[in-house]
């Protein structure tokens, strides 16, 4: 065998090899999409009656408070971003990235200094290339959220949304995240989660054709902010996860797909010019071989006379 027809060989066995790879990846991430979609769909009413609860008790009381009040000139806002922990996913993680960078940018225009809180190696590895502060950090679960994830990442956000901001708090909390809108289209977004704009939910409901319920306040609407402030917070962030989880295996998905599409084209390149060289190969064989045997017989004519 020829020297170039063995390289040939080995790079259509390495690229069947990683054709195996991506295409045992895409079905593995397809698989876990439908799983995280279930979850998605189920923490969807728990978070809409939530918020529901939550507006209800605002608009029903004239109570003060970070979940429902705006500031009136908010000079230190939260932003938590939403990343995943692996590659190979296409641009899942850099499309958030960016939808952070242009909200930062957008605030810093505003006025207002940022503090970044970030979920996913990813997200980390691009703040701390950068030499960026980050308040806050979270990794090892973005493609499988629980609930009690949601809650570690809530916990310092909620602290600082209750503390001054002469004392490190923050007026604003902000969230940048992939929303998962169907197998394929997945779209990075940000959303304000504090202070609850209670106009637009409002709206929202009445588009709907839908009712605030009315509520009794015991002890005080104040307290009962206070109980629904961590539930609501959490809910929100335990929501985007499961979107931002979904959204990555359908990138993955989507990226292995089209690895394993582009490696069977690279193999029958491949083995085209594998077989045009075993076809020159051959004819040089040949050539040698039917050379070899008209020298021969030229010799052996001159031998006779």
């Amino acid at each position: 065998m020829g020297a170039q027809l063995r390289v040939y060989k080995r790079r259509i066995q390495a690229v069947t090899a990683t054709k195996k790879i991506t295409k045992a990846m895409e079905m593995i991430a397809a698989s876990r999409i439908v799983k995280a979609q279930r979850k998605v769909a189920a923490s969807q009413p728990y978070a809409t009656e939530l918020t529901r609860a939550v507006t209800a008790v605002a608009t029903g009381s004239n109570a003060k408070h970070p979940l429902t009040t705006e500031v009136d000139a908010p000079t230190r806002v939260a932003v938590l971003l939403v990343t995943s922990d692996r590659g190979l996913a296409g641009g899942y993680s850099s499309n958030a990235i960016k939808a952070a960078e242009r909200l930062r940018e957008r605030l810093a225009s505003e006025g207002k200094e940022v503090d970044a809180y970030i979920v996913g190696r990813k997200g980390v590895a691009y703040y701390g290339f950068r030499e960026r502060k980050v308040e806050e950090s979270w990794t090892g679960f973005t493609d499988n959220p629980a609930y009690g994830d949601a809650k570690r990442v809530a916990a310092p956000l909620i602290e600082a949304i209750q503390k001054d901001t002469a004392e490190g708090g923050v007026d604003e909390l902000h969230i940048v995240f992939t929303e998962f809108v169907s197998m394929m289209t997945q779209n990075a977004v940000d959303d304000r989660m504090l202070p609850l704009s209670l106009d637009e939910v409002a709206k929202e409901s009445t588009r709907k054709g839908e009712i605030l319920p009315l509520f009794d306040f015991e002890p005080s609407a104040e307290d009962v902010l206070d109980a629904l402030l961590p539930r609501y917070v959490e809910s929100r962030i335990y929501n985007a996860l499961l979107q931002a989880a979904a959204s990555e295996h359908a990138a993955r998905r989507r990226a292995m797909k089209s690895a394993t599409d582009n490696a069977g084209d690279l193999i029958k390149s491949l083995s085209r010019l594998a077989n045009a060289a075993r076809q020159a190969e051959i004819t040089q064989e040949i050539s040698e071989i039917v050379g070899g045997a008209s020298a021969l017989a030229d010799a052996t004519a001159g031998s006779d006379k």
